[in-house]
């Protein structure tokens, strides 16, 4: 799916980019273009990062019992 219309970024490339480290989105503005033009692309794409966050940010039970 098209998040950005008028740069003709993807859903995977917002993906690949949060996943490499993307953590605003100035910085995936930056990288990819996306809510460069128009904006009307940054809701979604701040959603799709923040998703990617939340679930990085996920504890992970098996580190915590072994510490």
């Amino acid at each position: 799916m098209y998040v950005c219309i008028c740069n003709g970024v993807t859903e995977q490339q917002v993906r690949d980019a949060a996943e490499a480290g993307c953590a605003s989105v100035a910085e995936l503005t930056m990288r990819t273009g996306a809510g460069a033009n128009c904006g009307s692309c940054i809701g979604l794409a701040s959603e799709l990062l923040d998703e990617h966050h939340a679930r990085r940010a996920l504890p992970l039970p098996m580190l915590a019992q072994a510490a």
